[in-house]
């Protein structure tokens, strides 16, 4: 299939690794050129270079706290000044930290706000209105199936990520009519080192291992297993492509049929 998309200009955010990196890298296999950003220069030039190598795009690499709206700016001005335009914008940044509700505070709900929900924001305000302009755009968040049904051990982001859910159909709905597709899309257990980190910490809560955590997570999947990134950034990919033309305000899971509602 054909997607369209060779040529195109893409932002992916946090993309040194895990689900970030694989979108970045799926993308470039069609011929997007891309700027990607990442806390850590180091972490994110690497990934370009192993991205130039492979596919021959371009790739502009900055160091980028998706948390400071300062940062996303001048990623979002730097990519315009190398490229021209922005096609096609992906956000993404870590989830916030595996805790039940008696071990959170005030702080850290507001800090999951600043990360999960005001990086998303931050993005939307420099990159939709450009995109509208264009008449063509693709937005795309990244953010779980705690949208849909609450992880156990993750109030912080079964609390802030429904937000997101609800500003990418505002964001359909208002700029539909000009060209910007806006669609939301939730993984489920995928085998990154944030899946790590978490079921390290619920593995200490239950007295396991945390190898034994991600079995037991893997056989709630109904295809017993947990999935791998690249099968998540397929999906993203589409997303990006004009074969997705009718396809905006959704929020896709991504997720090997773990989450079991009919809607």
């Amino acid at each position: 299939m054909n997607l369209g998309i060779k040529g195109k200009i893409a932002l992916v955010a946090a993309a040194s690794q895990g689900l970030g990196r694989a979108v970045a890298q799926g993308l470039a296999r069609e011929g997007v050129h891309l700027a990607i950003c990442s806390r850590r220069q180091e972490a994110v030039d690497e990934v370009a270079q192993s991205i130039r190598a492979e596919c021959g795009v371009e790739v502009l690499a900055m160091a980028a706290d998706v948390t400071q709206e300062a940062q996303v700016q001048a990623f979002v001005e730097a990519a315009l000044a190398r490229f021209g335009r922005i096609d096609i914008c992906v956000t993404n940044c870590g989830g916030p930290r595996g805790a039940i509700f008696s071990e959170t505070t005030t702080a850290d709900f507001e800090q999951a706000v600043k990360l999960s929900l005001l990086s998303t924001v931050y993005f939307a305000h420099h990159v939709v209105p450009r995109m509208a302009e264009q008449g063509w755009g693709r937005f795309i968040t990244i953010t779980s199936t705690s949208i849909k049904q609450p992880i156990e051990g993750l109030v912080l982001s079964n609390s802030v990520r429904p937000a997101v859910a609800g500003l990418v159909k505002s964001l359909a709905n208002e700029y539909g009519p000009r060209g910007v597709l806006v669609n939301n899309v939730c993984p489920g257990f995928t085998a990154t080192d944030r899946l790590i980190a978490t079921s390290e910490i619920a593995a200490r809560r239950e007295g396991i291992t945390a190898e034994e955590m991600r079995t037991r997570w893997g056989s709630t999947v109904p295809l017993r297993r947990v999935g791998q990134p690249n099968e998540f950034a397929d999906m993203v990919v589409f997303l990006a492509s004009e074969r997705a033309s009718y396809i905006t305000g959704a929020s896709i899971n991504i997720d090997g049929g773990a989450v079991r509602h009919i809607w």
